[in-house]
């Protein structure tokens, strides 16, 4: 059959458009995010896919002591850390390559929205950014896919010029009834 000298090559089954169990997760984390279609998803995972490029490369670089690597490894954990997607501990290639897709959409404005109580649902949260009734700090960010810095998370709250800065506006959440 085969020369034993040359094995076969084994080849990685090609991504095909119809796997069901890609589809069903896709379009579970589409429900549970608010996502408006798949392309979003799809950036989000070329980000992860982007940082985990850069941290492979790193760590084919440091394992030959490049004081290089280590500055960019340093300065790449600090960005990912001041948004928020690693924890403060990280320090290590590992880290990085740990990373998921939910890391990253948890720190999407319009998750942060919803996860802080301003909106009933992640498709609501959605539509309030869009239409200018959420701040970051004193500017109006209307993108619902802005990452969120970590500094910044405090800081979202309703535009007061909108007219949902008033507590009776029927599309507000409802406080929860305490129950005794």
């Amino acid at each position: 059959m085969g020369d034993p000298k040359f094995p076969r090559k084994t080849y990685e089954r090609p991504r095909r458009p119809w796997e069901k169990e890609r589809i069903i997760s896709e379009n579970k984390i589409l429900k549970e995010y608010g996502l408006k279609n798949k392309k979003e998803l799809w950036k989000v995972q070329s980000i992860l896919r982007k940082y985990r490029t850069i941290a492979k490369k790193l760590q084919a670089s440091l394992r030959y002591g490049d004081p290089q690597a280590s500055k960019e490894l340093k300065n790449i954990i600090n960005k990912l850390v001041k948004l928020g997607i690693l924890s403060e501990n990280a320090s290590s290639v590992d880290d990085i390559l740990a990373l998921n897709i939910q890391s990253i959409l948890e720190r999407r404005l319009q998750t942060i929205v919803y996860r802080k109580g301003l909106a009933n649902t992640p498709k609501q949260a959605r539509q309030f950014i869009v239409h200018g009734h959420i701040i970051v700090g004193d500017r109006v960010v209307s993108i619902p896919s802005y990452l969120v810095k970590k500094d910044e998370e405090d800081k979202i709250n309703y535009n007061p010029f909108s007219p949902l800065s008033n507590e009776l506006h029927p599309a507000r959440q409802k406080p929860k009834e305490v129950a005794e």
